[in-house]
Parts: C-alpha cells; structure tokens; sequence
C-alpha cells in the first residue's frame, strides 16, 4: 500500500524532473539506491553531473524542504553520489549538490546547495 507521504513524494519527483528536463538537463537516474542511502534524482547537465535531492511539502507548518538536508543526510547522499559515480564511471567535469523544493506546488531549484568535502572519487 502507498502511502500518501510516498504518493506526495513520488508526484514531487515527477515534477522536478519534468522541471530539470526543461532546463535542459538529461536524467541519467531516478531513486538510485546504495547501502549509503537514496538520490532522488542524477542529471547531466552540459559536462556536470548533478544529484538532486527533492523535498516536497504541502505548507511550510514543519519547515521547509531544505532545512531536511541536514549534515547527515547530505553526508548519505555524498556517499551514495560516489558509490553511482564508481559503478557508473561517467564522464564529468564537475559535480554538484542540488536540491529541488516545492511547496504548495511552487518549484524552488537550489543549485550547489552542498559540497563534497573530505571525500576522494
């Protein structure tokens, strides 16, 4: 059974997609898992590749999106980053962190939102 958290969740990852496609991004990867944790979504972008986490909320009564990646989850998303990037062995340039909000439908795009540090690919 789905729960409307999850439906929530899927629907706001559709959206970001949808919204990173017409930016001229190629997905490369939705929901890409590893024992470290879960990328919502993996892009390219010219000679980038991009990991974006996407935060969606029906108000801002808990928050906002981006306050959910904290230190620890920006960590597990690092982690799963190199492990897609060491299995993969795509061509990039450089590497960034985004993460993708909506809030009562509206599209918020924070590039570079994190960086790699103390990690070597």
């Amino acid at each position: 059974m789905i729960t409307l958290k999850r439906k929530t969740g899927d629907e706001g990852e559709d959206k970001a997609a949808e919204f990173l496609k017409a930016k001229g991004y190629k997905i490369l990867a939705r929901n890409y898992a590893s024992k470290y944790g879960e990328i919502d979504i993996i892009a390219r972008l010219k000679n980038a590749i991009v990991f974006v986490e996407v935060k969606t909320r029906a108000s801002m009564s808990y928050g906002g999106g981006v306050a959910a990646v904290n230190v620890s989850k920006q960590n597990k998303i690092t982690k799963t980053a190199i492990t897609y990037i060491k299995e993969n062995k795509p061509k990039f340039d450089s590497i960034t962190f985004d993460i993708i909000t909506i809030t009562d439908g509206k599209i918020e795009h924070i590039q570079n939102a994190f960086a790699i540090e103390g990690y070597t690919i």
